[in-house]
């Protein structure tokens, strides 16, 4: 016989909750106001479990995700990244004490506090800085293939540098990344980075080499992977060169490359993987950039507007 709304909540409170407070008083050592918060965020989980007749020891990540999706209706980013911190704690906690066999939280991703919306560049702004490495050197070489994989697949910067030789289907075009928490998942890349990277492999590579091996990808002049640090300065450097204000971030290429798929018609659970995103929450943000420059386009050539 299932149990009703009351007893799940009952039971909710009694068995798992107090105890974790107990915990955060006694243990943790935590000021009652700061335990008080701890109560409101989880009560409201629970009050949510309630309604949809939903026990604690049947959660998963998606009831999770689920629930946190309700949130943006009433909260903002930094209040729903405490929601969140709670819940792990909650949920850490009793995994610790035996009470769940596992995390539901893990993998679980906070919504990111942004002050603006992610900046990105423009289609002509990415060709003028897929143009300016020297091709005439090996250097030139290496860099623009790792800005034309970049743009293709929107790859963390950590990704791209520690790419390795193994993570590449040339002939399917494809790369397997390893992103957060040691997740591979499969990023196509098109004709433009593949004829980069193909000949990159097959000349460039072996000259940064010399006579020593490597299983990364990207290589220095000294023959060892490269740092996320100096890609970060070699960015930069070609933006100071093209004459752009500001710092160009890693990045502002994957914002670029998020935002280019979604208003050319890919769907947003299509970019969730490609970006590995463990949770599509996080993957909205870009839907909000593509509505802005929807709004820009009907303000400048709708009639009406």
């Amino acid at each position: 016989m299932a149990a009703t709304k009351s007893e799940i909540s009952v039971a909710g409170e009694k068995r798992y909750l107090r105890p974790f407070l107990d915990y955060l008083r006694v243990e943790k050592g935590l000021a009652q106001n700061t335990v008080s918060a701890y109560e409101i965020d989880l009560r409201g989980l629970l009050k949510y479990l309630e309604a949809g007749n939903l026990g604690i020891q049947r959660v998963n990540r998606e009831h999770l995700s689920i629930y946190i999706q309700t949130l943006y209706q009433d909260l903002s980013p930094p209040s729903i990244r405490r929601k969140i911190a709670s819940l792990k704690s909650f949920f850490r906690f009793l995994l610790m004490d035996g009470y769940l066999p596992a995390d539901p939280t893990e993998n679980l991703e906070s919504p990111r506090t942004w002050q603006t919306l992610p900046k990105y560049l423009t289609g002509s702004q990415v060709e003028e800085l897929l143009e300016q490495p020297d091709l005439r050197k090996r250097q030139g070489l290496r860099n623009r293939c790792m800005l034309e994989l970049l743009y293709a697949t929107g790859l963390r910067v950590s990704e791209l540098v520690n790419l390795k030789v193994i993570d590449l289907d040339l002939e399917k075009e494809i790369v397997r990344p390893v992103g957060k928490g040691d997740k591979e998942r499969i990023v196509p890349y098109g004709g433009p980075a593949g004829r980069f990277l193909g000949n990159y492999l097959a000349v460039t590579r072996p000259q940064f080499l010399k006579e020593g091996t490597s299983a990364f990808v990207f290589l220095t002049q000294q023959g060892g992977a490269m740092s996320r640090q100096y890609f970060w300065m070699l960015l930069n450097r070609y933006a100071r060169e093209l004459g752009w204000k500001g710092k160009l971030g890693p990045h502002m290429l994957r914002h670029s490359f998020a935002t280019h798929l979604l208003a050319n018609g890919a769907d947003l659970r299509s970019l969730q993987l490609m970006l590995g995103h463990a949770d599509i929450s996080t993957s909205q943000i870009y839907t909000h950039v593509t509505r802005n420059r929807l709004r820009q386009v009907y303000a400048k050539f709708h009639p009406r507007a």
